[in-house]
């Protein structure tokens, strides 16, 4: 088949196309239809939201609010069970309970988002766990990290609404105030100025915000907190510190690489397993040391004691394996134990 080209001196006239025996194809039957661009662009823009929503729902960390949740209730209970209202003032401040809870949410959603903004590119280096690392959102769903940015701050703008909603179902100033600590903390442990998880800090900020004020603030909720509050949640400050330890070692050398100076980048393995060691042996100390002084309720105590042997899994496996599950188990199996344990307690002593 030849290529015949036009030449612009060609004298030859175009053909008559009313006497061509060639006729052109009528468009109306074609069965060939130009795309749709209107349905392909929707198609593009649905895809892109469905990514959206399902970034922001995974940066969310939803397994870790429904924990953060828990140690709320936990706190709550505690302070109920230290004062002298019993159950009854559970029943009474089930509004403020619900309202903190609510801003609680909050708060936890612009802390993670903030997390996620500022672990990019860590996160892009390191697989994403349930406990360590960031949630690996923006990353597996091909989005930018404006999209954490712009979350952190919405979530925060609704932090203020939240609150005065609960200040109005009655949580009191206090726990409101300590709220916000928990707030600043959280932001402070990811973003300037401070950024706690850059400077090797963030394993005892992470500890002190998630496991010893956060129960504080659910009894603060409810009634006015104690130095007894404190005391009885701070085992489980101890073993969410050794968690946190298992959850930075696998993230070490991305950690490291840009710039992120966790203890697990900074310490050679033979110092962190030293420290975790320390620490261990710091959390039987101060179980020992907490039911000396004020006394864990039976159930409670058995709760801090059956966590021991994962304790020593989690030691024997620390920094010898990538990843454990050993340290988690320990956090979450405490948390579940003495949480149900403090609730039974706080029901057979309401009669």
């Amino acid at each position: 088949m030849t290529d015949r080209r036009l030449d612009s001196n060609d004298a030859t006239a175009p053909p008559d196309t009313h006497d061509s025996t060639t006729t052109a194809p009528d468009t109306h039957d074609s069965t060939t239809t130009a795309p749709d661009t209107h349905d392909s662009t929707a198609s593009t823009e649905l895809s892109r939201r469905s990514r959206v929503v399902r970034a922001l729902w995974q940066m969310l960390r939803p397994e870790q609010v429904v924990l953060i949740l828990f140690l709320y209730v936990v706190g709550a209970v505690i302070g109920v069970s230290t004062g002298s209202g019993g159950a009854a003032t559970l029943r009474r401040d089930a509004n403020a309970l619900i309202g903190g809870g609510v801003a609680l949410l909050a708060v936890a959603a612009t802390v993670h988002y903030a997390n996620e903004y500022a672990d990019y590119e860590t996160d892009a280096r390191s697989p994403a766990g349930q406990f360590s690392g960031g949630s690996g959102g923006l990353h597996q769903y091909d989005l930018p990290r404006s999209l954490a940015r712009v979350a952190t701050v919405a979530t925060a703008v609704a932090v203020g609404p939240a609150a005065v909603v609960a200040w109005t179902v009655g949580v009191p100033p206090r726990a409101l105030a300590l709220l916000a600590v928990i707030l600043v903390g959280g932001w402070q442990y990811s973003l300037p100025p401070l950024a706690l998880a850059w400077r090797g800090a963030g394993v005892p900020a992470n500890a002190l915000l998630g496991a010893l004020l956060l129960p504080v603030y659910g009894a603060a909720v409810v009634t006015t907190p104690s130095v007894v509050d404190a005391l009885f949640v701070a085992p489980f400050t101890v073993v969410t510190g050794l968690s946190l330890l298992t959850t930075e070692w696998p993230d070490r050398a991305a950690d490291a690489a840009v710039g992120k100076h966790t203890l697990a980048a900074r310490l050679d393995t033979a110092t962190l397993g030293r420290l975790f060691r320390v620490l261990a042996a710091s959390y039987v100390a101060v179980v020992a040391g907490v039911h000396f002084l004020v006394g864990f309720p039976p159930l409670v105590l058995a709760a801090h004691v059956a966590v021991l042997p994962l304790l020593v899994w989690a030691e024997r496996t620390y920094t010898r394996r990538e990843l454990t599950p050993a340290g988690v188990a320990s956090m979450v199996t405490l948390a579940v134990a003495s949480g149900l344990a403090w609730t039974w307690t706080l029901l057979e002593s309401s009669g």
